[in-house]
């Protein structure tokens, strides 16, 4: 028999959980789009502009956040997932009605199948879906990931990564709980990998749509990011935040694994600017072992956003001896230059070990200098390298002039004619105004 455990046993867990964590960002030495968390509604003094300080907003976040859940509350008899919620609840926010979800249907009584992502969960009543975040509440399914964040922050938008993308700006970004992978790599496990039955009702914070585009308005931001986990599960709440930003003249943007279904892009193309979409590898052994996914549909995706009309950028984690042989470079950088183009961007991003794969190697540098190299072969245009010091520049594909000088995050040179060489008039590929 499981003991049950006693508010003070809580406290202590929560405790040992925010040490841990604590411990966990001193060693992790990977400088990849990790997540901060910051309520910039003062001022831009607020606002953390590299992963250092971002990481110590992150700590007292999760202490916050550890103390919220474990809070005394009444108890119940039944676990989450077979309970019924109708409200979503919030510590110091009061309460909101729960979002009915969009994209799906009924299948079979009161069992519901969603086609939001690829999985095409089908669902029972009082379950959740693959998500975490998508409930059958009496045959309706809700989502509980409308109208609050987990994760919010000011970022240069080359954090994203795009770096074709209205270059030298600020994004805001933000987040909710839950995904449709199950990557053994992800590096913002902490609030990926949670979902409402696995957690806790209480979560986050109240932010609805208004608010979002509100802060990003009085911050200068160009553009509102859905990042850090996968958008496409709080699909509704970035919906809605998307049309409120094209009023306002506000750019958006996924940060996505690409496991949408052609539905939900189709819905979301309209109000949708730019996207990096992560191909992780190019076999469909790699997606099922470690993404609990499959390939295809991420492809499909890739060719349906360059018919959309949103402007693109590929990034690929190169993990150690998994995705990184020459074969399979070859394969994703023939993808990208033959059925994409080869003037979309491509971010060949470095692994280190971290969440349920530390006893990985990082990725050598040899392995980012062959994926270069194979790119180029292929005739791509702008090919940068991630989670390694150094410049990343964007230069000229035809004269090899420098456009866009950057170091990491940091851009100390911006051309004078975005769009286009000042030196022999090429055209270069990207939204710059």
């Amino acid at each position: 028999m499981v003991e049950q455990m006693t508010d003070e046993k809580l406290l202590r867990v929560a405790c040992f959980s925010g040490a841990c964590f604590f411990f966990c960002l001193l060693c992790n030495v990977s400088k990849g789009e990790t997540v901060g968390v910051t309520v910039p509604t003062q001022a831009k003094s607020w606002v953390s502009r590299g992963r250092a300080e971002s990481e110590w907003i992150t700590i007292s976040f999760f202490f916050l956040l550890t103390g919220t859940c474990f809070k005394k509350q009444k108890k119940s008899t039944k676990p989450l997932s077979e309970t019924r919620v109708v409200k979503q609840h919030f510590s110091n926010h009061g309460e909101i009605d729960m979002k009915q979800a969009l994209l799906y249907e009924p299948f079979d009584g009161k069992i519901v199948r969603c086609f939001l992502c690829a999985h095409n969960c089908r669902i029972e009543p009082d379950h959740f879906g693959f998500c975490s975040v998508r409930q059958n509440v009496d045959g309706k399914l809700y989502t509980h990931a409308y109208g609050r964040a987990i994760a919010q922050q000011i970022d240069p938008v080359e954090k994203k990564p795009l770096y074709h993308f209205l270059p030298g700006t600020d994004t805001f970004s933000l987040s909710t709980i839950g995904c449709n992978f199950r990557c053994g790599f992800c590096q913002n496990w902490q609030i990926s990998q949670l979902g409402v039955q696995k957690f806790c009702e209480n979560w986050g914070q109240a932010l609805l749509p208004e608010k979002i585009v509100a802060i990003a308005k009085q911050n200068g931001c160009r553009s509102i990011s859905f990042t850090y986990t996968e958008p496409t599960i709080f699909f509704e709440y970035a919906l809605a935040t998307c049309r409120l930003a094209k009023e306002q003249g506000i750019k958006t943007v996924f940060v996505s694994n690409g496991y949408m279904t052609q539905q939900a892009l189709e819905m979301i193309a309209p109000w949708l600017d730019a996207i990096n979409v992560d191909l992780k590898a190019f076999s469909d052994n790699f997606y099922r072992k470690f993404c609990k996914a499959h390939l295809t549909p991420v492809l499909e995706t890739l060719k349906n956003v360059l018919r959309a009309g949103i402007w693109l950028e590929v990034t690929t984690l190169l993990v150690t001896a998994e995705n990184d042989s020459p074969e399979e470079l070859d394969q994703i950088a023939s993808f990208i230059a033959f059925e994409l183009g080869k003037g979309v961007p491509w971010h060949i991003s470095r692994f280190f070990p971290q969440y349920e794969m530390i006893d990985y190697k990082p990725t050598p540098a040899e392995s980012l200098q062959l994926a270069m190299e194979t790119g180029q072969k292929h005739g791509l245009k702008y090919i940068y390298a991630g989670n390694v010091a150094g410049p990343s520049n964007t230069i000229c594909s035809n004269c090899g002039e420098v456009l866009v000088k950057r170091e990491g995050y940091t851009i100390s040179q911006v051309w004078h004619n975005p769009g286009v060489c000042g030196r022999c008039g090429e055209r270069v590929e990207g939204c710059f105004s």
